[in-house]
């Protein structure tokens, strides 16, 4: 028996130990996702088999809470997150009972802190371990080597998101669909959200447009799995051929993320293994290089590794050399490689030097070279203007000076709200900016679209306990402020988080 035929018995044996993972995968929120699930739970039960209800999100809608009625349901774990009351899957519970068959909704949730594991899908892999068999849900937007085609497509920063490998290592993926009309339909019915979020949601996320777009995601994703499991090699010889993928990795590089997702989609096109290799030169050293570089390139290698590379870090001062010797001992056919961030200069190139991309090109012969255009999908990043320590004590003063008048305005302006019970993202905004004093109708309702396509732009809960909704609103005269503390919690379910302070900041667009 050769290495290969070794490595796929072990393969499967260590799948016939584990339980089986079942996804019902579909675009968005609506498509009935968690009412197949359900159904299909009946089933099972019906017929003799034990089976558990971990956990399941119904959101409010009357259809899948009746499905409810008759399966055995699991008690939730009750944390209390900074004096918030939440509710979690229980994931020893479900362990101690050992159903044969569990339902766990929304396989891309994020658990909250203290939690023993960070994200849902990972609380799914321990009860796979133990021989549970799992059924799930997805959207396909929290697939991470998406997130910037999906932003891309619907202009929203997906912050929930699981690793290929969840998908593609799941061994039944169910498409559930329905027409774009029938979801906005539904929608409008009140069968998805709650009236409160009803407007916002038809006018932003659930646009025709985007709906377009994340379905023919969810159909592309589809076929490229059936395509996948269809060559899979898995029991069976194949010879190997230099098709493998491999993405260069630098410790500055401007946007290694984008670059290992396009890596994972052309890996998974390609049906091959891929590698993620990063060469660590001399200047590049854990004691030359500083701490946030650092972290930067551990969060890049842990992100590689989530989206299903074997990675490798090298050192050597000759990176290409390292590159090409690698890329021939592992049999690579395609290598990923950044847009360069600077060209070698005229005067340098003409002494014979070349940029790292150009010799990857000349000395790797039968590689194919790509190089995705990083630049284009890189986020803009805030300009910092270099000044001396002089100059700038002296404009941060004058700056200082000019603030006062406006905080103190805005500060005689602001409004306070207490929200004893849960309350909606939007619905706390709307509150806060119908409470404000000095604002008419018309540019209060001006404000509250402008505030709600910045949300759609990237939301603006920050760290673990506040949200900072802000806009700049013109024919606003003054800043104006708006404060809300919520004792039953703040939530915004796009981003699945929920915080306790949220602080409305409108200024006016001539003084930011």
């Amino acid at each position: 028996m050769n290495g290969n035929r070794a490595e796929n018995f072990l393969r499967l044996i260590r799948r016939s130990q584990r339980g089986r993972l079942k996804i019902y995968l579909g675009y968005a929120a609506g498509v009935g996702k968690t009412y197949q699930m359900l159904l299909e739970g009946h089933r099972i039960k019906e017929d003799g088999i034990d089976l558990a209800v971990g956990l399941v999100e119904t959101h409010g809608r009357a259809e899948t809470e009746a499905l409810l009625t008759g399966l055995p349901v699991i008690p939730r774990r009750k944390f209390t997150y900074r004096g918030i009351e939440i509710e979690e899957m229980d994931l020893g519970a479900i362990l101690s009972r050992r159903p044969s068959v569990v339902l766990v909704d929304e396989l891309a949730h994020a658990n909250v802190p203290g939690s023993k594991n960070a994200k849902r899908y990972q609380d799914v892999e321990e009860l796979l371990a133990a021989g549970i068999h799992v059924i799930s849900t997805l959207n396909i937007q929290h697939l991470e080597s998406l997130y910037e085609t999906v932003e891309r497509a619907t202009g929203v920063k997906v912050r929930q998101r699981i690793p290929d490998l969840v998908v593609a290592e799941a061994d039944q993926l169910v498409h559930v669909d329905i027409t774009i009309e029938d979801l906005r339909r539904r929608l409008k019915e009140g069968k998805v959200y709650t009236r409160e979020r009803l407007e916002t949601a038809l006018d932003h996320f659930f646009r025709p447009t985007n709906l377009e777009q994340l379905r023919e995601l969810t159909l592309r994703e589809l076929a490229a799995q059936i395509d996948s499991r269809r060559r899979d090699p898995q029991g069976e010889d194949i010879p190997a051929s230099p098709d493998q993928v491999m993405v260069c990795l630098s410790s500055r590089g401007p946007n290694s993320e984008a670059l290992l997702r396009y890596a994972s989609r052309l890996a998974g096109r390609l049906n091959r293994n891929w590698y993620a290799v990063y060469v660590q030169t001399s200047k590049e050293r854990p004691t030359v290089i500083d701490a946030a570089t650092q972290r930067t390139l551990s969060n890049t290698l842990t992100l590689a590794e989530q989206l299903g590379a074997t990675v490798f870090t090298y050192k050597g001062d000759d990176v290409v050399k390292t590159i090409l010797q690698f890329a021939r001992e592992y049999r690579v056919g395609h290598i990923v490689i950044g847009t360069p961030g600077k060209k070698v200069p005229l005067w340098k190139r003409l002494r014979g030097e070349a940029s790292i991309v150009d010799r990857l090109v000349t000395e790797g012969k039968g590689i194919t070279v790509v190089v995705p255009d990083t630049k284009a999908i890189r986020e803009e990043r805030p300009t910092v203007e270099t000044t001396s320590p002089a100059d700038e004590t002296h404009n941060s003063s004058q700056r200082h000076k000019d603030l006062i008048p406006a905080i103190d305005a805005a500060l005689l302006r602001t409004t306070a709200i207490v929200w004893e019970e849960l309350i909606e993202k939007e619905e706390a905004i709307r509150h806060l900016l119908d409470s404000s004093r000095g604002v008419d109708k018309k540019l209060k309702d001006s404000a509250w679209e402008s505030v709600l396509e910045r949300e759609q732009q990237g939301g603006t809960f920050v760290g673990e306990d506040v949200a900072i909704p802000h806009a700049q609103i013109a024919g606003l005269s003054r800043p104006l402020i708006g404060i809300g503390v919520g004792r039953g919690g703040i939530q915004d379910h796009e981003a699945g988080r929920r915080v306790r302070i949220m602080m409305l900041l409108l200024s006016p667009v001539d003084q930011p």
